[in-house]
């Protein structure tokens, strides 16, 4: 396939999605530091105002985490805009247009259900890691999307020579999917029961007290995560072996790296006991590997 010159509207895209990747990771942060209870179970509006006056720092936290949410609709709207002006020469284009802005507005009515349901701050209920894990599943719909307007933007790209099994593509994306699912409700229980690092051998014994039926189910469940996630790393590094010897050499590359570093992440997360810094890196790094399997999909296979 021949270079060409990034468009201003894929260069759009791209910083699109860089700062959608920021609004997950701040997301992220507004869970480790207790404070989706800062603007109380009031929404859009924060404790009754639209302005907040003599804010606390959850405060603070809860609401810069709304503004900048609220940005990725403007910045949504006009990457809509923009690729109905291609949709003649780009369908598929304005069609993963709107399929992006779609899983926006999607992910901004799950986030008012975990406020105006209270299922933010300490709770710790069946339903908030429900919908916490469709809540990073809508997000990573959401990522999906607009890095496909990204990787469409530039001229007529139709994807190149190489073809890839498809159900094989398939059953990674959606082992990623629940892997991601499974790492969301881990990581809620990592921040409402936090543990001591594991770094004196007592791994083991850690994770026998963890399965105890006395319990708390979110704590039981910190297993589940660690194992599906390891063999979907197995299955998505197989994915990318393949493409390599059918010619998809940089994409394939560059995917097995952020596979292996991410197993290393995924390690050094339960040793450290996972701090705020690594929980961040990790669900960072999940996902770009996300982003390179879709790519990797849609690349290869013509739209």
């Amino acid at each position: 396939m021949p270079h060409t010159q990034p468009t201003r509207l894929e260069r759009f895209a791209w910083v699109y999605l860089g700062y959608l990747f920021a609004v997950i990771l701040f997301g992220a942060w507004v869970r480790i530091s207790g404070s989706g209870n800062g603007c109380g179970n009031h929404w859009p509006v924060c404790n009754g105002e639209i302005l907040p006056t003599a804010p606390s720092v959850k405060t603070v936290i809860e609401f810069t985490h709304r503004l900048t949410s609220g940005f990725s609709g403007v910045f949504g709207i006009i990457l809509a805009a923009w690729a109905w002006r291609e949709r003649q020469r780009h369908p598929w284009l304005f069609r993963a247009s709107l399929a992006s802005m779609f899983f926006l507005l999607l992910e901004a009515f799950i986030g008012a259900v975990l406020v105006k349901k209270e299922l933010v701050a300490n709770d710790a209920s069946a339903s908030r890691a429900l919908v916490v894990a469709l809540h990073l599943a809508n997000t990573m719909l959401l990522t999906a999307t607009t890095a496909t307007v990204a990787w469409l933007a530039r001229g007529l790209r139709q994807g190149s020579a190489v073809r890839m099994a498809g159900w094989a593509w398939v059953a990674v994306v959606v082992a990623l999917v629940l892997t991601n699912m499974t790492g969301a409700v881990t990581a809620l229980g990592d921040t409402l029961f936090p543990v001591q690092p594991a770094l004196d051998g007592n791994l083991w014994a850690r994770v026998r007290d963890d399965l105890s039926p006395s319990q708390h189910f979110l704590v039981r469940l910190r297993l589940i995560h660690p194992l599906v996630a390891f063999s979907t790393a197995i299955g998505t590094a197989a994915l990318f072996l393949r493409l390599m010897l059918r010619g998809a050499g940089s994409m394939a590359q560059l995917g097995l790296g952020l596979v292996a570093t991410q197993v290393g992440l995924g390690f050094l997360n339960v040793a450290l006991a996972a701090p705020p810094w690594m929980q961040i890196l990790h669900l960072l790094m999940s996902q770009c590997v996300w982003v390179v399997v879709w790519l990797a999909g849609i690349s290869y296979r013509r739209l």
